[in-house]
């Protein structure tokens, strides 16, 4: 059986998670807090036709050797956390973190998640929550009868009501960060969850400990580069179409065989 037929199918595998991991960057092109994933690949195996430095003759040894490869892998589809630039909004619950951290907040099965997206809103309760109702932790409530509310690049939330001129601290965001965020895990929603590769969460104050400052009247766009997803998408569809030829190519050297009997 000729090797390349599998190592070719390896090849058109690799590249399909490939284009899978560029598709889900550009689907969350626009997704506040997203950041975009990239696949690393691996190397198979090599088989030993013949061994370097073996002995030749008496006396002699075999400069190089002749291996050939199986094909390749995936080995990881890795989270790049680096900044995404930010978009003014005006809302003064749209936050964002300038710097390392993410914004706690507890699941409904009491988990706690860790997100970037910083477009917050408020519940009946007053509660400052997410998009998907799940409130900021520590719990910070708004007055009802809030005029304006402040929120300080040390994370202090402050509101001012009717009648008073004195803001009011009504709370302080605490921040998280990871030794290894490319550990953490994606459950969707704009959420994080730790891993043992994570580590533990290590919280703070922002701006303290090497966390970030929080922007108010901003949110995070995603770091998706769509020129670079688009170079990716293309060398990736290059790749797979000549592991094709190389699958074909492949198939009528095996007809080349087969005809040898007619």
């Amino acid at each position: 059986m000729i090797r390349s037929l599998f190592t070719a199918a390896t090849g058109m595998e690799a590249q399909r998670l490939n284009i899978d991991v560029v598709a889900n960057n550009l689907a969350n092109v626009n997704t506040t807090g997203f950041k975009r994933a990239r696949a690393d690949f691996q190397d198979l195996l090599y088989q030993d036709e013949k061994t370097a430095g073996a002995s030749a003759a008496e006396g002699l040894q075999i400069p190089s050797g002749i291996q050939v490869g199986l094909g390749v892998r995936p080995v990881a589809v890795q989270k790049i956390f680096a900044q995404g630039d930010f978009a003014s909004t005006g809302n003064p619950l749209d936050l964002v973190i300038e710097g390392n951290g993410f914004f706690q907040v507890p699941k409904p099965d009491g988990e706690l998640a860790f997100t970037r997206s910083g477009a917050f809103k408020l519940d009946s309760d007053g509660r400052i929550v997410t998009s998907d109702g799940y409130p900021m932790e520590p719990t910070i409530t708004i007055p009802t009868n809030t005029t304006s509310i402040t929120v300080g690049t040390d994370g202090k939330i402050t509101v001012t009501q009717p009648g008073s001129n004195t803001p009011t601290e009504v709370g302080r965001i605490t921040l998280a960060r990871f030794s290894n965020p490319a550990g953490l895990k994606s459950v969707g929603r704009n959420l994080f969850t730790p891993t043992d590769s994570s580590g533990e969460a290590i919280t703070g104050n922002p701006g303290v400990d090497g966390m970030g400052t929080i922007g108010q009247g901003f949110l995070e766009l995603s770091n998706v580069n769509v020129v670079e997803e688009m170079v990716n998408m293309i060398a990736s569809q290059r790749a797979y179409e000549i592991n094709s030829k190389t699958v074909q190519a492949s198939d009528e050297m095996l007809q080349v065989i087969n005809n040898l009997k007619r």
